[in-house]
């Protein structure tokens, strides 16, 4: 897994880029940045009556109905639990000598299946419960958009297990400065901001295919109303702003 990468001390190169600026325009900042003003924004329009809510019930003839914004909006439902925590303490999500204590937060949280949830004053405590409703928001969604129950399954403990490899990776020595070294190559270590970002951008594809083009056993009743080239470059996509020109 990419985010896992580790290399020997002496195979490290030595960076001439500023971590902080590349940071400040690659890294988990600019992400906070965006969220911050993405994340009202999309409920204000929901709130006004601007957009169908959930993304996921929209289909092809509605506004903002096309794949790529209804897995970015989905992403966005999932997201806003964390930039609701209250005391903004988004250190623990991305500052390399904070992870160790958001992930042993997270490890210790008790899995719940809420998606209205009370918060408990304790920074790490309440980001773990955030992060646990917006992976229940993913499952609801899911099956919502009739997704296969295959690809469904295990949700809570798929994303248990990437962050308990997380944690191995940060007990290794040296993992604040091999996080930097990251950064500053422009790569993603596993801080849990990516973490989330990551799972929460893998299972709002699946959400947004189901949703548009049908389940993958039943869609072809809807591959006629569109571009031969859509299907084919949304499985490629990493993320939705791979399909920024097309619709």
């Amino acid at each position: 897994m990419a985010l896992f990468n580790w290399v020997k001390p002496d195979e490290r190169k030595t960076s001439t880029v500023s971590t902080d600026s590349v940071g400040d325009r690659f890294g988990p900042r600019a992400i906070l940045r965006t969220l911050e003003e993405a994340v009202p924004r999309y409920i204000s329009d929901v709130d006004q009556g601007k957009l169908i809510y959930p993304a996921c019930k929209r289909t092809l003839s509605d506004e903002y109905g096309d794949v790529r914004s209804v897995w970015e909006q989905t992403r966005l439902e999932a997201i806003r639990y964390v930039m609701m925590v209250p005391g903004r303490e988004f250190k623990l999500l991305i500052e390399p000598a904070r992870q160790l204590d958001m992930i042993d937060a997270y490890l210790l949280q008790r899995p719940h299946a809420d998606t209205v949830i009370d918060f408990t004053g304790t920074s790490s405590t309440d980001f773990s419960i955030a992060i646990l409703a917006g992976l229940n928001w993913l499952r609801h969604c899911a099956q919502l958009a009739a997704v296969l129950p295959a690809q469904q399954a295990g949700t809570i403990r798929n994303f248990r297990r990437i962050v308990t490899l997380a944690q191995r990776w940060w007990l290794m020595e040296g993992a604040v400065e091999r996080c930097s070294h990251l950064l500053a190559s422009g790569e993603k270590p596993p801080l849990m901001l990516y973490l989330v970002w990551s799972e929460y951008t893998r299972l709002a594809k699946q959400v947004a295919s189901a949703a548009v083009f049908g389940p993958s056993n039943d869609r072809a009743a809807r591959l006629g109303a569109l571009p031969a080239d859509v299907i084919p470059r949304f499985e490629a996509a990493q993320d939705p702003t791979d399909l920024l020109d097309s619709k």
